[in-house]
């Protein structure tokens, strides 16, 4: 009868190897168009629902980092002037960081959770509340 550690073992090896690094929480990579003197995020609907945040909120987060006005037509943002798509994807990386993930364990299971007049962010997987830092 073989011990535990050599059956452990050789379960390890027969086990495949992770074939890709891949994060479970991808943010989606932004596609912009430029029609004159406005540019488009195509995808801005999709960003959205894959941060789970209403479209209004990011919207808004936008228009104030990039001191752009703007709205929200159909899945696209139009905001009023040329901005680069690189530029575009610092700020909703920046959005993510200070409104997606948890301050606490870093993941990205995170509600928007009202109290009063007070709204918080609520993790699902740690449970851990932080403040909510308006726009």
């Amino acid at each position: 009868m073989e011990t535990y550690e050599n059956l452990l073992e050789s379960a390890l090896e027969k086990m495949p190897k992770k074939l890709h690094e891949r994060e479970r929480f991808q943010i989606p990579d932004v596609v912009t168009e430029i029609q004159g003197n406005k540019t488009l995020i195509r995808n801005f609907a999709d960003i959205a629902t894959t941060l789970r945040r209403e479209p209004n909120h990011l919207a808004k987060y936008m228009f104030k980092e990039l001191a752009s006005p703007g709205n929200i037509q159909g899945s696209a943002l139009i905001l009023q002037r040329k901005l680069t798509s690189r530029l575009i994807q610092e700020k909703v990386n920046s959005y993510v960081k200070d409104f997606v993930y948890c301050k606490i364990c870093g993941e990205p299971d995170t509600k928007f959770v009202k109290e009063g007049r007070i709204t918080f962010i609520q993790c699902d997987a740690c449970g851990g509340r932080s403040p909510y830092k308006h726009i």
